[in-house]
């Protein structure tokens, strides 16, 4: 099979290296990929949302299955395009059309797609621009700390949690008003604060069969104690000690299932992954969140626990026989530390050259922001390099990938050093 990836990021070097390990793989390629994936297949360079330069591409290099590795791509329509294309439509593509995506797309759509299928989540009311009064006056009904999540994508940035009315007051001003987080906040989802701690759950999908993945839990705020500002995220673990069999359980009956029962009940064509963003309160899961595609950094520790050939997994999701398959999941803990830019998230410079790459030390080192020029591995974003590694349990899978990240210099380089520490007390 002839196999191309739509993505730049770390999420993408995980596709990217499992894949091409697959007996059914032809030729790989990853547009517009970066300089890890350039490791693993062909980089190819075109913008995710030029679907005509991507429909060429296809087309040419006579591709058989896209994977689709953002959101962005899938909240415009790709698939869509696909299926209205004579020569597209028969090329299964992994992602949701886009009205499936608008799970992520609005946070707005997904609570009320939830609360019509009885799924666990937090009480909310949306607002719009020209309610800014009423949003106030819902906020002061409210216990702190308050949560504000922009109806739609903000790469990960556009939620806002403060203790203080005041603040949670100016910062609803910000969104509505002064479209802080651009058109992604002219609408406001304002919601209760679920008080618990967070994993996240995966699901593949047909639409019809699924498979759970492995859990993960990552790590958003960029300072240790999960301090400062969000990010995209700064590290991930999988699996997650406080998520047992109970729980897992509970996971798949109450959402899950549901779930995907919701979208065959509403006629939403799903094939794909579904990424659930929970809070476990008391052993009871609740949905903070659905994204339409793998996370990231989590994709860097759920892939390398799933022994299965992945790209023979994905084709027979494409081909309706996901019931087929039966996952054979690692039992070591993968751990992953995200390197990144000084200054991330805010503004940070890039081009600075990365050494010490071959000192792995047993890790898996995937390029997230990273460029190759005259042969030298350069940043080029804010999130660089994840460092993931397996072992028997979390402090030795975090203690390998913290002497790998120890090794690796770039100018600016930051990086958590506490990951992991809040689960010790769950082994």
């Amino acid at each position: 099979m002839n196999v191309l990836i739509l993505g730049s990021g770390g999420r993408e070097h995980a596709f990217a290296d499992q894949i091409s390990k697959s007996k059914l793989l032809n030729k790989l390629y990853i547009a517009p990929g970066n300089a890890g994936t350039g490791l693993c297949g062909t980089n190819v360079n075109l913008s995710l949302i030029d679907f005509d330069a991507i429909r060429n591409c296809v087309i040419s290099l006579h591709i058989n299955l896209v994977i689709v590795g953002p959101e962005d791509p899938l909240v415009n329509g790709i698939v869509d395009f696909f299926e209205q294309d004579e020569l597209l439509k028969n090329i299964p593509i992994i992602g949701p059309s886009k009205k499936g995506a608008q799970l992520e797309g609005s946070k707005d759509f997904s609570k009320q797609f939830m609360m019509r299928h009885s799924i666990p989540t937090a009480q909310y009311q949306t607002f719009t621009q020209n309610q800014l009064k009423e949003g106030i006056a819902f906020l002061k009904t409210l216990h702190p700390p308050y949560v504000l999540k922009a109806d739609g994508l903000a790469a990960g940035k556009g939620v806002i949690i403060s203790s203080n009315i005041n603040e949670a007051t100016q910062e609803l001003t910000e969104m509505l008003q002064n479209l802080k987080f651009g058109n992604a906040s002219s609408s406001v989802v304002i919601e209760e604060f679920l008080d618990g701690i967070e994993l996240s759950t995966f699901v593949l999908t047909n639409g019809t069969d699924y498979l759970i993945l492995p859990e993960a839990k990552d790590y958003k705020r960029i300072g240790d104690g999960d301090t400062g500002l969000n990010t995209g995220g700064m590290g991930a673990v999988s699996p997650v000690p406080f998520a047992d069999k109970a729980f897992m359980k509970k996971v798949e009956d109450q959402i899950v299932i549901p779930t995907i029962k919701g979208l065959k009940n509403e006629q939403i064509p799903y094939l794909g992954f579904l990424f659930i963003g929970l809070m476990n309160i008391n052993g009871n899961p609740f949905v903070i969140e659905y994204n339409c595609r793998m996370g990231d950094p989590e994709t860097e520790v759920v892939l390398p626990r799933i022994k299965n050939d992945l790209l023979e997994v994905l084709s027979k999701a494409a081909n309706g026989n996901l019931n087929e398959i039966i996952l054979d999941i690692d039992t070591q803990t993968a751990a992953t530390i995200m390197l990144v830019s000084g200054g991330y998230p805010e503004n940070y410079e890039k081009g600075f050259e990365i050494s010490g790459l071959n000192n792995l030390y047993e890790s898996t080192v995937y390029h997230a922001g990273t460029v190759l020029e005259n042969n030298i591995v350069k940043t080029n974003g804010g999130r660089v390099l994840a460092i993931t590694s397996l072992a028997t349990n979390l402090t030795q899978a975090f203690n390998k990938s913290y002497q790998t990240a120890a090794s690796i210099k770039f100018s600016g380089k930051y990086n958590r050093g506490d990951l992991g520490k809040d689960l010790i007390k769950y082994l």
